[in-house]
């Protein structure tokens, strides 16, 4: 925390972790955090930057679609967050698992609500953007394989949604 920065204790308790909340650091989530550094190489992380940004090129191929962040710089090396148009995120999450693919809807911080993510709007992205965004994460033994199958089958499960969709009808008739 900042020098001169002020803030309130959300819960109450004792004075660990500076006042700010109750309770002992989980001590084994920091020991498996650090493992899973440790076994994560630069050859690993640039690995992953590149299929990454070949992801992106790919998802952003797709009419009406939005990378939601940065592109290269200031992005983790294994997230993908892309908005399509005209189509509901949570709908794309449920086909997207009927054919083997896990995604999530909205930002990292999962909810279980269908709300729209408070942390898409916060980097500026608008209300749909928020709603219909997908995320999609890379690790150490992702391939160009899955990279590849993850772009065809979104692709193709945007396209059935938004043929569905009687607003998407709509905004590709007036174009």
């Amino acid at each position: 925390m900042r020098e001169g920065v002020k803030l309130e204790p959300i819960l109450e308790g004792d004075d660990r972790e500076r006042g700010l909340r109750p309770g002992t650091p989980n001590v084994a989530g920091i020991v498996g955090f650090a493992k899973a550094v440790e076994l994560l190489s630069e050859d690993d992380s640039m690995r992953m930057r590149r299929l990454r940004d070949e992801l992106i090129e790919s998802l952003l191929a797709i009419p009406d679609s939005h990378l939601n962040g940065p592109r290269r710089q200031n992005r983790l090396c294994n997230n993908v967050n892309v908005s399509f148009r005209y189509v509901e995120g949570e709908a794309i999450l449920m086909h997207l698992d009927l054919k083997g693919l896990v995604v999530n809807s909205g930002s990292a911080c999962y909810s279980q609500k269908l709300e729209p993510s408070h942390v898409i709007r916060a980097i500026g992205g608008t209300l749909e953007e928020s709603h219909s965004s997908t995320r999609l994460s890379l690790s150490k033994w992702t391939t160009k394989e899955d990279v590849t199958y993850a772009t065809e089958t979104v692709k193709q499960v945007v396209e059935t949604l938004r043929a569905q969709s009687p607003l998407a009808r709509r905004a590709y008739q007036k174009k």
